[in-house]
């Protein structure tokens, strides 16, 4: 494994959309990160039951889906289509499936590029059904073997590059979300999480170098994005959903020290982060994501991305035609004007990622904490240490400094009760213990064999 100990990106000028300093190039010639923003569409099945019975139908409609999508794409002149394929539940548990969609689906990007001259890419990202048992079996066991089979079969079948949504840790995150442990969240995030990305992404590394496909990345999504619901539906505090979002990045990063290449996941809002640290191409997603779910950073996710997708959308009808292809025809579009401003030259490109940034980022700490400034700053404190933890600790720290004196000069605005809070996880942070063994002691009355087994975690 390596470790990063330096920002790939050092300056605010060279921190923008559609530009990455490690570009990452395709088999078929596709370069992500040298210039060009492409759309990523992910879609997602209507409300429907998954069964040997079923799969005919399962079949077809991913079938009407992605040529639906290649035959807007063209319409659109899109410079290109890229196609995040999620696997649901049951198509990983059933990997044979999985496995039979993705080739479905490689075969209609291929017939597209070859009839059409669009060219395409198929992200594939199998589900983390490891959490499907309580506590979560991590690293042995029949969900596990699925998983892991569901990766090599997709592999195989024809994807590009790999990624998934790994959940290690976030039996134990959960309730540190609602109860505003941030202990027991350094801990889950920091120490299990970190440590069952080692794990995962070993083996997911292996498995593309086998097959000859790209190791993209993971997304702490099941515990960044939980805490922006819950605050968004003001069960958390939004200085609460900022500070998680910050501390996911160390354990994120563990994906780029095992050999990932990018882009990261487009739910992973710690992507700029990874960006900063790693050079390597990132995938986003913001206001035409809210097919999926709202949230209060539609626009600044915009601001270094170099892909832009819409999360997932299920297969209904629309006004406008089917949900995929709607979804579709927005990310072309929002990706036409960012690429036509950096076809003006450097300078245009900084003021539009200047203009998505500023319409966010003084309504909400969440939007705050993606500024590419504060990102690069922020960034930079993370990687002065060299342990998943202490990056997780440091990453809390500086993030509230940052908050702090945001909110003091009149940056944002906080309700005295988010103000309160503020102060309380400073002072949670500051008590961090520094050593992850000390950290463990003091985490362990707390944790529930029922729910979480340190075995899983190579504890003893």
């Amino acid at each position: 494994m390596r470790t990063y100990s330096s920002l790939a990106i050092n300056h605010l000028d060279d921190f923008v959309f559609g530009s990455s300093p490690c570009p990452l190039r395709l088999k078929n010639g596709l370069v992500f990160g040298a210039g060009t923003v492409y759309p990523e569409l992910n879609f997602t099945l209507p409300d429907m039951t998954i069964s040997q019975e079923t799969f005919g139908e399962v079949r077809e409609q991913y079938s009407q889906m992605i040529h639906d999508a290649c035959r807007r794409a063209v319409e659109l002149e899109a410079p290109a289509l890229v196609v995040e394929f999620e696997l649901l539940p049951d198509l990983t548990l059933n990997p044979e499936w999985g496995a039979d969609i993705t080739r479905l689906l490689r075969e209609a990007l291929d017939q597209a590029q070859g009839e059409h001259g669009l060219v395409t890419a198929l992200r594939v990202t199998p589900n983390d059904v490891r959490e499907f048992t309580r506590p979560p079996e991590q690293r042995c066991g029949p969900y596990v073997d699925k998983m892991f089979r569901s990766f090599e079969l997709c592999a195989a079948a024809g994807a590009d590059m790999l990624s998934v949504e790994s959940t290690g840790g976030k039996e134990l995150h959960d309730d540190a979300i609602l109860n505003g442990d941030l202990q027991t969240a350094a801990f889950a995030i920091g120490v299990l999480g970190s440590r069952d990305m080692g794990f995962l992404w070993e083996r997911i590394v292996d498995i593309a170098v086998r097959h000859d496909c790209i190791p993209a990345g993971d997304s702490a999504c099941g515990f960044g994005n939980t805490a922006m619901v819950l605050a968004g539906q003001r069960y958390v505090p939004r200085v609460w959903a900022a500070l998680l979002r910050v501390m996911t990045v160390p354990r994120s990063l563990v994906a780029f020290e095992c050999g990932a290449r990018g882009p990261s996941k487009d739910c992973a809002y710690e992507g700029p982060y990874l960006k900063a640290i790693t050079g390597c191409p990132i995938s986003l997603e913001g206001a035409e994501a809210a097919c999926a779910h709202p949230s209060p950073i539609g626009n600044i996710a915009k601001a270094v991305a170099d892909l832009w997708s819409n999360e997932s959308v299920n297969n209904v009808k629309l006004l406008g035609g089917m949900a995929p292809t709607v979804s579709l025809e927005q990310l072309v579009y929002a990706t036409r004007l960012m690429n036509t401003a950096a076809g003006y030259g450097p300078e245009s490109a900084r003021q539009l990622r200047d203009w998505v940034t500023e319409s966010d980022a003084g309504l909400d700490p969440q939007a705050w904490v993606l500024r590419p400034d504060v990102v690069l700053r922020l960034a930079a404190e993370i990687i002065t240490e060299t342990t998943p933890y202490r990056r997780t600790r440091r990453a809390a720290q500086a993030t509230l400094e940052e908050l702090r004196l945001a909110h003091g000069g009149g940056h944002f605005k906080l309700p005295a009760t988010e103000q309160r809070w503020l102060d309380r996880l400073s002072r949670d942070a500051d008590e961090l213990p520094e050593d992850e063994d000390e950290l463990l002691a003091a985490v362990m009355p707390q944790i529930d064999a029922e729910k979480v087994s340190l075995q899983e975690y190579c504890f003893s």
